[in-house]
């Protein structure tokens, strides 16, 4: 897993607090981090993760709170079939972003998941420290100009900046949470 561990704790206080029934995570790479909030439920006695990623990969860990998806996380049968088919009506959802950083996919996927998300739970966009905030300047316009123009125009979600009090973190700016 390719993540800050001080990232990984605001995450398990994220699911403690908020008890999200559900975790939708764009973006699996080689399953780290579904097992580690799979592990975090286990924990709590409740939750799945459904985490998707463009290719299969194998060597992924396996454990029964985790359903793995392939494709893009931007496809309509995908996103209709985690929306429509996985994701009960009454889940209480948080919906984590960690795939392609390109501004213009996350603001994609922004519209894609955001409305799901429940009131008081979080939609986290990773890795907003790209495009020199304060690493690899080069980038261009990634995830942290997708959640500032997000936040402009969607007012039900507020910017956390309690997620930011370790003083580490790889998600600036990237911690938002439904009102």
């Amino acid at each position: 897993m390719q993540k800050c561990p001080l990232d990984l704790w605001i995450y398990q206080e994220i699911l403690t607090d908020t008890r999200p029934t559900v975790v939708i995570e764009t973006g699996t790479w080689g399953g780290g981090s579904a097992l580690y909030l799979a592990s975090v439920f286990d924990l709590l006695g409740a939750g799945r993760v459904i985490t998707i990623e463009i290719a299969e990969r194998a060597g992924r860990p396996q454990h029964s709170r985790i359903e793995y998806l392939s494709g893009s996380s931007t496809d309509p049968a995908v996103s209709r079939r985690v929306l429509e088919e996985l994701v009960p009506e009454a889940a209480q959802v948080m919906v984590i972003l960690d795939s392609d950083h390109g501004r213009d996919h996350v603001l994609a996927e922004l519209g894609i998941y955001a409305p799901y998300v429940a009131s008081g739970c979080y939609l986290a966009v990773e890795d907003t420290n790209v495009n020199g905030h304060p690493v690899l300047p080069e980038f261009g316009p990634g995830p942290l100009e997708a959640a500032r123009a997000f936040l402009d125009t969607h007012p039900e979600f507020e910017l956390d900046g309690a997620c930011e009090r370790l003083l580490m973190t790889f998600n600036p700016g990237g911690y938002l949470r439904r009102r």
